[in-house]
């Protein structure tokens, strides 16, 4: 097959995408599409109508846009399957689903995440406020075309690196809300373990893990120098460098502690297939840790069943009706590379702009980054009714 005839089916593809953007199932439960955030840049969505859901004008339903962190994990299909949605990997419904307190509003952030691709890796975000640009369109796209949702407020929830992106957002949304380009109620942010600033993460992690004896004193000597240097780099502006040496940090930690689960210190990295082997932290690329955990994330099965990948490049393909040449998670190595240099540039600033336009937001944080953050949260959401 030659390159002009790939092109013109990608092409095709493309354009039979746009024309059906929105699909509704049967029972008005769940709807999806994409949303072309930009020329060539396709942003995907997944949003489920929970069936408690009451109209109450004197207690609105809650929505919840549940955003991922990584950069490059998805929100369609980690936060959804893995985490908070309707159904496990196994396609099993789960009892903890957050369904029963809100909808649920997923999606694939920012574009080169799961379903969302870009037709030129040129076009990946470069900074969270981009990020933030495009899930303002998104919003603008969802929300201005339906009155349901617009007497709904909207919770911004958010794990890890989603945190940066759930500040910006609540900032960008807020000046759309104001300059009346987006019909939307602004219920709060919440930010689980969230990466709002990570020289407070590298200078707490040696200091942690030696409290607990994962780290002797010469580990956390070795720990504390890197993140010094990480400090200085940042206060040169110097990020790229200091995105680095983040990586180089977590590589020192891994080699002096056994190898320690930078997901739950309380286990080693071969207990659990989100961590790196120490083979592959000698070869420095640790920085590509949540790319590794939107691809292996899996249960020990022989037919497939329970695997996130096969799942979403198999039957939730197909339901989806995603184009065959998209690949899930097939550019998320691509989207944490486009943001290396905005991966270690702090956000307190902007929860302070949040927190002064009158935006309640709360701030959790635990050992076990993924768990804790759907755990976590329960007693938060208990509180959106």
């Amino acid at each position: 097959m030659g390159k002009s005839h790939i092109r013109f089916s990608l092409l095709v593809s493309v354009l039979l995408l746009l024309q059906g953007s929105l699909v509704r199932s049967n029972d008005g439960s769940e709807s999806w599409g994409y949303v072309q955030v930009r020329p060539k840049a396709h942003m995907f969505w997944w949003y489920y109508r929970s069936p408690h859901r009451t109209e109450d004008p004197n207690k609105p339903w809650p929505i919840i846009l549940w955003l991922q962190g990584g950069p490059g994990a998805s929100g369609v299909g980690i936060g959804n399957f893995e985490e908070i949605g309707p159904l496990d990997t196994y396609l099993k419904p789960r009892n903890s689903t957050w369904l029963t307190k809100a909808d649920l509003l997923f999606v694939d952030n920012p574009v080169g995440t799961g379903y969302s691709f870009v037709e030129n890796l040129e076009l990946l975000v470069k900074t969270d406020y981009e990020a933030a640009d495009d899930l303002t369109t998104l919003l603008i796209e969802i929300f201005n075309k339906n009155e349901t949702l617009q007497k709904s407020p909207l919770y911004i929830v958010a794990e890890s690196y989603g945190g940066k992106y759930a500040v910006t957002l609540g900032l960008s949304a807020l000046k759309a809300i104001q300059a009346g380009k987006l019909k939307l109620k602004l219920g709060g942010i919440a930010l689980g373990d969230t990466w709002i600033s990570p020289e407070d993460f590298v200078f707490s992690w040696g200091p942690l893990l030696k409290d607990v004896s994962r780290l002797d004193n010469n580990g956390l000597k070795k720990s504390n120098s890197i993140a010094e240097q990480i400090k200085q780099q940042l206060e040169a502006g110097k990020f790229v460098e200091a995105t680095e040496s983040w990586s180089d940090l977590e590589g020192v930690i891994s080699s002096s502690s056994n190898s320690v689960d930078f997901y739950n210190f309380l286990l080693d990295s071969w207990m659990d297939p989100v961590s790196l082997s120490a083979s592959e932290l000698s070869q420095h690329i640790s920085i590509r840790r949540y790319s590794r955990y939107l691809n292996s994330l899996r249960r020990d099965t022989t037919d497939g069943d329970g695997d996130i990948n096969t799942l979403m490049n198999g039957v939730i393909k197909k339901k989806l009706n995603i184009p065959q040449n998209v690949e899930w998670g097939g550019q998320s190595g691509s989207v944490f590379s486009a943001l290396e240099g905005d991966f270690m540039k702090p956000r307190i600033d902007e929860v302070d702009q949040l927190l002064a336009n009158g935006v309640n937001l709360t701030i959790y944080s635990g050992q076990l980054d993924v768990i804790c953050s759907t755990k976590g949260t329960e007693a938060w959401v208990e509180k959106l009714k």
